[in-house]
């Protein structure tokens, strides 16, 4: 590849608009991402450490390979020129301000958006819209003076948010679910509402009229990290009604809050209160930072190449998309092998965002600890997706009433997820509607009785709306909310199993030991339906366990897939370690000489390549 097109794969986005909000070069997987972070972060080096020569390399680099461009290349299109010139001016802008907080702020949101145009092209609109619509709002709240006027500005912030939101990453499911009501008024009334009522071809034609092309929902595509930045944005402008936080006067600085793009498109959720004092502390690297964060970026790049795809490609995939050709022994591995790639994939990208953003002089929080080694599903909910699950105990389940009473919103949200699967359940309506009378009818029959009951109803139901709205957020269908309301009830009976378990408070290596295998094997049963594109496709999947397991087989399949399983068997231990002997070799390869460093890091980047079969988005990408 001559030079030319590297720095078009750079600067250019080429993505394919039918793709999920990605760039068909999936920018910051390959090497070209690291090259341009590489460059940025020299740069800024440079400048740290004299800034004369930094302007003339930055201004000597745009000339240069402006005119290679014009001249070589493309005489009519300037688009790098100036791409290269907007980045010169800033590190002039950065350099002679002697990186006060504003002129990092500046530069790093530029960054950022230019780091989100590359992911996911003119999306990175939408995250414009969030940061100017929630910084003047975060400012509205804190001058009102009213508490009725605050609350109105908090409301508005919300459904403002949600909607962006939920536009993205619901509407299809709406206007699916809205034909099958059409639907079935047609076939109770003898009246064909479909053709009248049907919302795509209302809107299409709307759109014709007035935009000059089609719409329909069904080409809605989802933007990356859209969650992401949503409940960031969120949290700071209810942070602000609490009390708990000032705004920032400068678009600037919330701008960069927002949009940092080490942590934008996949977390870990960042807040305000942690991450805004950061921005006006004078930039500082030192030896133990760096070797702090280069260790952080090779374990998450090993994590996500070396485990998460090799499996994944290895036995993973075909397992899911094709059960019925599988034996129950292979699927049974297979949801195992899932559990540690979904860990090693997610928490890899985290792990990464953690040591680019710490080389930039900011740190984030822990987002996964070990959650392998849980003894509970509480315990494992502490130690995964740490800042989803704190932000879904902060924003939701304790406004609701926590784990001390029910509340009228608890129950009216409620009622809107009894809707929500009432519309998922489709031809099943009937059946989910009795359910849900019989259910709910004899609770209140058991709470007027007992007023223990009464108490454990109203705390529980909190607890289970919080994780039913956990599996709506990663999806709307009847596989997200099972998996949501599986955990919940999970959490649920290990709260009631608690109070009489004669083991619960032993910390023999035996007990322990069968309480890791029991909670790992219940979160692995749950990742079925997470991970299976359909209800059939899991219900197939549990039956090969069930009913066709077929022992005989064992020896054959493991001969045959030795290997993958063999790095299986590998992550999960390394994954077991005491986390005390992990802090021993981090320790020892932050003090490391930087020839070790070099030497390690070279071995992790071959490790990495050869282990890459065939490149696999991040996960957590379609949420």
């Amino acid at each position: 590849m001559n030079p030319i097109n590297w720095i078009e794969k750079i600067f250019l986005y080429s993505g394919d608009p039918a793709t999920p909000g990605l760039s068909q070069d999936l920018f910051f997987t390959k090497i070209y991402f690291w090259l341009f972070l590489g460059v940025v972060m020299f740069f800024m080096w440079l400048i740290h450490k004299t800034k004369n020569t930094a302007i003339l390399i930055s201004l000597v680099s745009a000339t240069l390979l402006g005119f290679l461009y014009i001249t070589i290349y493309s005489p009519s299109f300037l688009i790098i020129y100036f791409l290269w010139a907007f980045f010169a001016f800033f590190f002039i802008y950065y350099a002679y301000e002697k990186k006060t907080s504003l002129a990092c702020s500046t530069f790093l949101f530029a960054t950022s958006l230019f780091f989100y145009y590359k992911s996911g092209g003119a999306f990175f609109l939408i995250l414009i819209f969030t940061t100017v619509i929630n910084y003047f709002l975060g400012i509205a709240i804190y001058s009102a003076e009213k508490k009725l006027k605050k609350k109105i500005l908090i409301t508005t912030s919300i459904v403002v948010n949600m909607i962006v939101l939920s536009f993205f990453k619901y509407a299809y499911f709406f206007s699916d679910s809205f034909q099958v009501f059409l639907q079935t008024l047609n076939h109770v009334f003898r009246f064909d509402f479909l053709s009248q009522w049907n919302l795509n071809l209302v809107l299409e034609q709307w759109s014709k009229d007035s935009l000059g092309k089609g719409f329909t929902f069904s080409r809605i595509i989802l933007p990356i990290g859209i969650s992401f930045f949503t409940f960031q944005a969120m949290s700071y402008t209810i942070d602000i009604y609490r009390g708990k936080l000032e705004p920032l006067r400068n678009i600037m600085h919330f701008g960069f809050f927002v949009s940092f793009f080490p942590q934008l498109v996949m977390g870990p959720i960042v807040r305000a209160a942690h991450f805004i004092p950061q921005i006006y502390k004078p930039y500082k690297l030192t030896k133990v930072q760096f070797g702090t964060a280069i260790f952080w970026i090779l374990n998450g790049l090993l994590k996500k190449a070396f485990l998460a795809d090799f499996i994944a490609n290895g036995f993973i995939d075909y397992s899911f998309q094709n059960p019925e050709m599988s034996s129950g022994f292979q699927c049974l591995i297979a949801i195992l092998g899932y559990s540690l790639q979904v860990y090693a994939d997610f928490s890899g990208y985290t792990d990464m965002a953690i040591g680019i953003g710490l080389l930039l002089g900011f740190s984030f929080n822990q987002n996964f600890n070990s959650p392998y080694k849980a003894k509970n599903v509480g315990d494992f909910w502490k130690r995964w997706h740490i800042s989803l699950s704190t932000w879904l105990r902060d924003y939701l389940y304790i406004p609701l009433g926590g784990n001390k009473k029910g509340s009228l919103a608890s129950y009216i949200v409620l009622a809107v997820m009894l809707l929500i699967m009432l519309l998922l359940s489709k031809d099943y309506w009937k059946q989910i509607l009795l359910a849900a009378w019989t259910l709910g009818g004899t609770l209140l029959v058991l709470s007027l009785i007992f007023k223990r009951v009464k108490k454990q109803i109203n705390t529980n139901v909190n607890l289970m709306i919080t994780m039913l709205l956990g599996g709506l957020w990663h999806g709307a269908n009847w596989n997200m909310v099972i998996w949501g309301g599986l955990n919940g009830l999970g959490l649920i009976v290990y709260k009631l199993w608690r109070k009489i378990s004669p083991y619960e408070k032993s910390n023999a290596a035996w007990s322990n030991t069968i309480k890791i295998i029991f909670t790992l094997t219940f979160i692995s049963f749950t990742r079925i339906f997470f991970r299976s594109d359909d209800m059939e496709i899991a219900t197939n999947f549990i039956d090969r366990i069930i009913h066709h397991f077929h022992p005989e087989l064992i020896g054959q399949v493991i001969s045959e897939y030795w290997f993958y399983y063999s790095i299986l068997i590998l992550g999960y231990s390394i994954h077991l370690i005491p986390s005390k002997q992990k802090t021993m070799y981090r320790n020892w390869f932050i003090r490391s000489h930087i020839v070790v460093k070099g030497g390690i890091i070279v071995f992790a980047a071959i490790m990495a390549y050869q282990s890459l079969q065939s490149s696999q988005p991040f996960i957590y990408f379609s949420f």
